[in-house]
């Protein structure tokens, strides 16, 4: 999680931040459309980018759209965000030069991005199949 990402404004200096008031963030938050984290207290929590979303949310709001329509589109948003994931993820796994695989703790293959570290295990666990490393013709044995 990054500072952008971490839930540590409380409701007054979110709604400061984004120029609401703090009922209007509480409503919001009952209809769902900018949902803050919470305390073990239940005390709303924002991050940055939760202000970031009150603010579209007033955006929005200001151009005539009403909650409702709001509602339908940071939905939408959302989907299609998850959907230009999928579909990046898919494209990786098609092209071959994009793709590295590393066996998980249960032993199933899996696809990691390049770039990423493989944690590998030093200690000898017992499983239910065989785990087998393959380095290739280029790796190097230090």
């Amino acid at each position: 999680m990054n500072a952008h990402d971490a839930p540590t404004l409380p409701i007054s200096a979110a709604a400061a931040l984004a120029g609401m008031h703090a009922q209007t963030l509480r409503q919001y938050d009952r209809l769902g459309l900018v949902v803050p984290a919470r305390t073990s207290g239940r005390g709303r929590r924002y991050s940055l980018r939760d202000v970031d979303a009150l603010r579209r949310v007033q955006r929005l709001s200001n151009e005539g759209i009403n909650l409702e329509g709001i509602a339908r589109i940071l939905t939408l948003e959302r989907e299609n965000a998850e959907l230009r994931e999928s579909l990046e993820n898919l494209r990786s796994a098609l092209d071959p030069g994009s793709r590295v695989f590393a066996a998980s703790a249960t032993g199933d293959v899996e696809s990691v991005p390049r770039g990423q570290r493989v944690r590998i295990r030093t200690t000898t666990q017992r499983t239910t199949g065989a785990l087998v490393l393959w380095r290739g013709p280029h790796h190097k044995q230090y």
